[in-house]
Order: C-alpha cells, then sequence, then structure tokens
C-alpha cells in the first residue's frame, strides 16, 4: 500500500486569470519528490517541446521539498523550473530564505504559472485565499522597493514574497528571481521568464 502523500498543486493561468489546485498522487510524487524532479515532472507532462522561453506557453514552476519546514539546517529552499532563455532547454535554480518555508506553511508542494497576464500583476497567497492583484504601481521599482509597496498594499509586515527588479521586467536573459532581498534563484533566467508573464512577484 503506498502511504506517500498527494502532492499539492496550486495552478494558475494568468491569460485567462484562472487560479485551480490539483494534487499529484502520492504513487507519482514519491517518483518526484519536490524540488527539480518535481519541477521538471510537471513541466514535461504539461508543455509541449519547441516553445520560445519568453512565449506565454513557456510554464514556470515553483517546488519545495517535502521535507521543507522541518527544524533541520538547509532544508528550506525553493526551485524554480521553466525552459530556460539562455540554453533553450529546460533548466532550474535554487534559493533560501524564507519564502520556501511560508510557500509549503500555506499548504502547497508547487505553484504552476502559465499564460501571460494584459497588465503587470503580483500574486497573493495566504491558505485557500489565492488573489491575482495588480502590480502597477510596484513595476519598475527595485526589489526593496517593491517588497515594500506590496506589504502595504496587502496590509501586512509578515509575508515573504519572491519577485524580480527591472531586469526580468525587461526580459535581460539572466534575470534572477529574488526573496528577502538577498535570497537569488539566480540560474537559468528565471526572472526573465517571470517578466515575460507580467508577473512582478508571488
Amino acid at each position: 500500500m503506498n502511504t506517500f502523500p498527494d502532492a499539492h498543486i496550486l495552478d494558475i493561468d494568468l491569460t485567462n486569470g484562472t487560479i485551480a489546485k490539483r494534487s499529484v498522487p502520492g504513487n507519482i510524487y514519491r517518483l518526484y519528490p519536490g524540488g527539480s524532479a518535481l519541477g521538471v515532472y510537471l513541466i514535461l507532462q504539461e508543455m509541449g517541446s519547441g516553445i520560445d522561453p519568453l512565449s506565454p506557453e513557456n510554464l514556470l514552476v515553483f517546488t519545495v521539498s517535502p521535507l521543507t519546514g522541518l527544524n533541520i539546517s538547509g532544508l528550506s529552499r525553493v526551485c524554480v523550473s521553466t525552459k530556460s532563455p539562455l540554453t533553450n532547454a529546460i533548466g532550474d535554480s535554487q534559493a533560501g530564505g524564507n519564502f520556501p518555508v511560508y510557500l509549503k506553511g500555506n499548504g502547497y508542494d508547487a505553484v504552476l504559472i502559465r499564460g501571460r497576464s494584459e497588465k503587470p500583476v503580483y500574486i497573493y497567497l495566504n491558505g485557500d485565499k489565492v488573489e491575482i492583484r495588480d502590480a502597477g504601481k510596484m513595476w519598475g521599482r527595485v526589489t526593496g522597493e517593491s517588497e515594500k509597496l506590496i506589504r502595504e498594499d496587502i496590509g501586512e509586515d509578515k509575508v515573504e514574497i519572491a519577485q524580480i527588479g527591472p531586469a526580468g521586467e525587461n526580459l535581460v536573459k539572466f534575470a534572477n528571481i529574488i526573496n528577502m532581498c538577498n535570497r537569488a534563484n539566480g540560474r537559468n533566467g528565471t526572472g526573465a521568464v517571470m517578466g515575460s508573464k507580467n508577473l512582478k512577484a508571488l
């Protein structure tokens, strides 16, 4: 009997503005238990070949480990997987900080983002409450400034934010995704893919 838990996936389509919650069965999750493994699995299941990395068809997948949140040094990691604008192949990038623990603590093992918003947005995630919010006043701002504005917009200081700065917005192919203003998903141009979706932050 399989006792491995199902993986909880948040599936967000920025083109249509739809938000869906689904799961990956435990017998599959056991083979691809978070991080790069789960991210690449979801991409290979969901995305066709030959797409432009900066097109709406590319997927951006945030994943954490089943062990994220345990009080053990080194376990708080978030992996971002996507088709890289630098290599034109599937790539991933890892970062530490508090963001991975908050993502897992909200009940999600992965956030899969597809499509492209017509205007700059950020995703607000608080347990079952998930919203796509306007990020017009944050767009063009560096990470410290936009983090302050997002906290003011939410009305909450105790929030963790993974975001892009002007480099990602302008599709610089080596742009990073930053959390805590000092932890970077710094490989494979993940920030450029996030910018191509008009997504400022999660």
